[in-house]
Formats: C-alpha cells, sequence, structure tokens
C-alpha cells in the first residue's frame, strides 16, 4: 500500500488543488509534482505570476505557493499502483475531506489537477465548495500543449 503527503494548506487557503495521487517520481522525492516532465509548477507559476516558481527549491515553492493563500493535496491518501498511471490505481482510499474545514477554514475553491481527481468534484462541491476541473498537468496528457492548458489553468484565480 501507497501513502500520499499531508496537505500543504494554511488557516487563509482559499483556493487547493487537488491531484490523483503523487507519481514514483514524486513518491521517492516525497515532494509534490517532482516529475521534471511534469508541468504543475509551470502552469502554476504562470497562473500566480511567479514564472521562475519551478526552478525554486521545494520549500520556497510551497511557501510562495501559500503566501497566494493556494493549497495543494490530493484526493487519494493510499492506494496500491504500479507505476505511476492513474488508470493502474487499485484498492484507493480517498483523503479525509472533513478535515478541510479544520485546516483551511477559509478554503472556498477546489481544483482539480485532471478528470482522475475530478471525479471527486461532485462530492466537492456537495460539500459547499466551487469547483473547477483542470486539464492534467501531467506528461501522459499529451494532448493539449502548455499554452493549451495554461488557459484553463488561469480560471483558479477567478
Amino acid at each position: 500500500m501507497l501513502r500520499g503527503f499531508p496537505p500543504v494548506v494554511a488557516a487563509d487557503t482559499h483556493t487547493l488543488v487537488l491531484g490523483s495521487f503523487p507519481g514514483e517520481a514524486s513518491l521517492a522525492a516525497t515532494q509534490y509534482y517532482a516529475h521534471p516532465r511534469n508541468q504543475f509548477w509551470r502552469l502554476l507559476g504562470a497562473v500566480l505570476d511567479e514564472p521562475s516558481l519551478h526552478e525554486l527549491p521545494y520549500e520556497e515553492r510551497l511557501t510562495r505557493v501559500l503566501t497566494h493563500r493556494i493549497g495543494i493535496w490530493d484526493v487519494l491518501d493510499a492506494c496500491h499502483r504500479e507505476g505511476s498511471l492513474d488508470s493502474a490505481i487499485r484498492n484507493a482510499q480517498p483523503n479525509d475531506f472533513a478535515s478541510l474545514r479544520e485546516h483551511a477554514p477559509m478554503l472556498r475553491k477546489v481544483c482539480f489537477n485532471g478528470k482522475t481527481a475530478g471525479r471527486f468534484a461532485p462530492v466537492i462541491a456537495a460539500a459547499g465548495y466551487d469547483t473547477l476541473v483542470l486539464p492534467s498537468s501531467s506528461p501522459a496528457n499529451a494532448m493539449l500543449s502548455f499554452e493549451q492548458k495554461l488557459v484553463v489553468w488561469r480560471s483558479i484565480r477567478s
């Protein structure tokens, strides 16, 4: 059984980006979105007008994102999976979303990084949050260019 990471949130976090579950590179590095070809940090940097975000040391990236009142987490706490593809996830255990109100009482909007994570959008919307499903930042999602993804990702701020 693989285990995910704790949420990166603060008391003033108003927007949360949820992925599905960390890939092999992220689990090995114990960092969200550690695969060098994953576009997460570049996309988020462009959205936040922090174009060099992806070049910063990991801890500083997290600090900068929290400064913008944005958090990072995953929909799954644990699962079995060979490789890094979402389609290989088995025996998935969701994270405790009820704890979000405790960790981030100002949270208003939850964005989902890809369709797999986006399956949880109806549950999160029913809990009273605005939701947005984003095109996946994963290198496996090559159907859209960086620029095409960024058009939708910019909606994180609206």
